[in-house]
């Protein structure tokens, strides 16, 4: 008996040895790389084959130089504004998001607000399936670790950029700028970048091109917080 457990701990180790020398190995190997394809990609994808719809995966990887400067500072403005200062991490955010959703549970409210930075929604979008759970939130921050440890701020911004979700099959800035302005990433406005932020919390109920009430409030609201900041400064 004791042989056996031996041997099944041995392969446990080697296999979580491998997990941990691979998750290394792949962070850094997308330091460099365009990120091909992400699970969230690859699950769109599945849904939109088994519900019987037409296949939808458009994506345009353009370098952080090709993007306009105003998107940057518009999610930046609207998702995480200590961005280019925390480590990855915004413990106030957290606390507070915590806080109003205790408060939700207590009321019977099943709207649930995350205090995930920028850092760790990248970690998500690369790495990891969109899934509530603990287990899933303790590899986002694993990951998140590792891509401040091994990826510079501008990179992070960059790869959320190119493979954030903006509509239904539609991924990144580019592909989103070109879909609904006609216009490359680069030409973005003010007004533009802040709709396009606008949405992202849910970008398959809202879009740029049909903008509810609410979400040019919101647009608004950015704008108001991006003339606050001034500039991205990594």
């Amino acid at each position: 008996m004791k042989h056996i457990l031996r041997f099944i701990w041995r392969i446990v180790w080697k296999m979580l040895l491998f997990c941990f020398l691979f998750s290394i190995f792949i962070t850094i190997l997308y330091r460099f790389i365009p990120v091909p394809v992400t699970p969230l990609m690859l699950l769109r994808v599945c849904e939109q084959y088994l519900s019987g719809n037409e296949i939808r995966l458009k994506k345009t990887w353009v370098p952080y130089s090709e993007i306009s400067p105003q998107l940057p500072l518009a999610v930046i403005a609207s998702e995480d504004q200590l961005f280019a200062e925390h480590y990855g991490f915004d413990v106030k955010a957290i606390e507070k998001a915590m806080d109003n959703n205790e408060k939700n549970e207590k009321k019977k409210k099943k709207h649930i607000k995350g205090g995930s930075t920028i850092s760790q929604q990248t970690a998500k979008n690369v790495f990891l399936f969109p899934q509530r759970s603990w287990v899933r939130k303790g590899l986002e921050a694993y990951f998140t670790v590792l891509i401040e440890l091994f990826w510079s701020k501008q990179r992070i911004m960059e790869v959320y950029l190119n493979v954030i979700e903006t509509g239904d099959g539609i991924y990144g800035a580019e592909q989103a700028s070109q879909t609904y302005f006609k216009k490359k990433a680069s030409a973005l406005t003010q007004s533009e970048a802040a709709m396009l932020a606008a949405i992202l919390p849910n970008p398959r109920k809202w879009s740029p091109a049909k903008p509810t009430p609410y979400i040019l409030a919101r647009q608004q609201w950015i704008i108001s917080n991006m003339n606050n900041i001034g500039k991205v400064d990594f």
